[in-house]
């Protein structure tokens, strides 16, 4: 596990066909099997870590790793019926994990309410995607993702509405489009806590298997630090939600970022972690890592200390055992995906 987070602290150097440089969340990775596991890891042309022949090595030491760069897919040289590129609809991350922002503006990105990690919309600036993916575009990449790579989940995150269902009826409808394309496929949606809660329900009847609300950390000075829009909305508005979620989807079928480095105390982070366990939410802890085109990065933000994140991880791991909770068994989303952390090494 220490390489896994070595890995993901300091990055490796790697030339990687897939890839994601910016959008929502706090990644900014190339993808990866490594060790028969996928994983998301930031390219570092500085980087101790680097790969040569299939393998991984640290200063020119082989670890006995194996390592390979996930392939370009297929589904990307496609275009849909209206002519967008597929490219521009969902992303290969991982191996077999189709992902997509439905609705890639947010009414939190501008200052003074944007989040420090997020980039969702310079990827919009830039030309990689569109604004708003329609259920019927969402559909035909996903059937095509699934037949030509081998795809075998999906998750579909929004970025927030100033709507009181803050963008999750855009997430039902186009789970609703997907699983009549692809019935069958497990599908997590990605939102903020709605106003109304019963709009969770609306999101499991449209078929979403697994469902994230991501708090990114439960200290409010940190979260009035880093996200500041989303930190108006309490904790206790989480928790209800959170609560809520699994009465609908069920045990394990809920899970919140919770990120490493942003100044919250390693032992209060893991003491919320285990409150959030015995609700029946996966933590899904996750190092933070600046990601280019966000405050953070222009701000000069650094990645944690590894020992911090082996040290955190490995005691939410222990936690997840105890409670036989695996991000595996949720189907989809990021905890079954878990390229973006440590925790399946670790046993979570």
């Amino acid at each position: 596990m220490d390489t896994r987070i070595g890995l993901a602290v300091h990055g490796v150097r790697l030339a990687a066909p897939v890839r994601r440089t910016a959008g929502a969340g706090p990644s900014d990775d190339g993808h990866v099997v490594l060790g028969g596991r996928g994983a998301a890891l930031p390219i570092v042309a500085t980087s101790r870590y680097e790969v040569n022949a299939g393998r991984l090595l640290y200063d020119g030491t082989d670890l006995g790793v194996p390592i390979e760069p996930v392939r370009r897919p297929r589904f990307y040289d496609l275009v849909t019926a209206d002519g967008v590129p597929y490219e521009q609809i969902a992303r290969l991350h991982g191996a077999d994990v189709l992902a997509t922002t439905v609705l890639q503006t947010c009414v939190r990105y501008q200052e003074p309410d944007r989040c420090r990690f997020c980039a969702i919309e310079e990827s919009l600036r830039s030309g990689a995607t569109t604004r708003l993916k329609t259920p019927a575009q969402l559909a035909e990449v996903a059937e095509a993702a699934v037949r030509l790579d081998g795809v075998r989940q999906l998750v579909m995150t929004t970025g927030s509405t100033a709507a009181p269902d803050r963008g999750a009826r855009l997430l039902a409808e186009a789970t609703r489009a997907v699983l009549a394309a692809v019935p069958g496929l497990p599908v997590q949606v990605q939102c903020e806590p709605p106003g109304d809660l019963a709009v969770l329900s609306e999101l499991r009847a449209a078929g979403a298997s697994a469902i994230g609300i991501h708090v990114e950390s439960l200290d409010d000075a940190v979260r009035a630090r880093w996200t500041p829009g989303k930190a108006t909305v309490p904790l206790a508005a989480y928790e209800a939600a959170w609560a809520e979620a699994v009465r609908v989807f069920g045990r394990n079928r809920v899970s919140t970022y919770l990120l490493i480095g942003l100044g919250e105390d390693p032992d209060e982070l893991v003491a919320g972690a285990e409150r959030l366990i015995d609700m029946g939410v996966y933590p899904f802890v996750v190092p933070f890592r600046p990601l280019g085109g966000t405050l953070a990065a222009r701000d000069g933000a650094h990645a944690p200390d590894a020992g911090v994140v082996a040290d955190v991880t490995r005691r939410v791991a222990a936690a997840l055992r105890a409670a036989g909770m695996r991000g595996a068994d949720q189907g989809a989303g990021c905890a079954a995906c878990g390229a973006c952390s440590a925790l399946p090494e670790a046993g979570g």
